[in-house]
């Protein structure tokens, strides 16, 4: 077994979340009457913390956390569940847990939201621990929710792997020594993975199962 501690992340990797999080986006600019970013850019709201991403379309720092509170009004009503499985992926996490790997989720996602994402599709009971976000701010960075994990159940970075869809995947799970498979279904730049330093970048399910072992 060339690892034993797969760590997930949530968005654009377990999950195809991109219509509650774009929509949810939308309505905060609408609501914050600030012109909103071309579709295409509102993708980019998937993987980063929030506040990062509505100061970098137009929010001035001095309003992100207003906007993150508005983009919670509207994304933990209706758009969280606005959201569904990557088709085999629940299949592949039963086959990675009938082979003794331990399976984790290391997300920017506020950790309740995440936790109430997976209870809905029935994916908690697949992980051994959940690991997200703090609403307040002071766990949002991809490498803190990894150590914080980490050291909430006891592990250290060897025969450990993050499996992400995005470079802060990467660049997060690189701050400590981790290696990052890239998966090519979510929202990331592949070429910015490829340079960033991923072991593997995988189009499937069966190419994530075999760069895992």
């Amino acid at each position: 077994m060339k690892y034993k501690n797969l760590l997930f992340d949530l968005d654009g990797t377990l999950t195809d979340s991109s219509e509650g999080i774009t929509k949810s986006a939308l309505y905060t600019f609408e609501k914050m009457q600030i012109t909103p970013p071309e579709e295409s850019e509102l993708y980019t709201f998937i993987g980063p913390p929030l506040g990062y991403s509505f100061v970098k379309h137009g929010v001035e720092e001095k309003d992100k956390d207003k906007a993150v509170a508005i983009y919670r009004e509207r994304y933990n009503s209706i758009g969280k569940f606005e959201n569904a499985p990557y088709r085999g992926m629940i299949d592949l996490l039963k086959k990675f847990k009938d082979e003794g790997y331990k399976l984790y989720v290391a997300t920017s996602k506020p950790e309740k939201t995440a936790i109430e994402v997976l209870d809905h599709f029935d994916m908690t009971g697949y992980f051994d621990e959940i690991a997200g976000a703090t609403v307040d701010g002071s766990r949002e960075k991809k490498d803190d929710v990894i150590r914080y994990l980490l050291d909430k159940i006891g592990e250290d970075e060897s025969d450990t792997v993050m499996i992400g869809d995005t470079n802060y995947d990467v660049l997060g799970a690189a701050e400590l020594g981790i290696p990052c498979i890239a998966v090519t279904w979510g929202f990331g730049d592949i070429d910015e993975m490829k340079k960033s330093g991923a072991v593997a970048i995988v189009s499937s399910m069966d190419e994530l199962y075999e760069a895992v072992r």
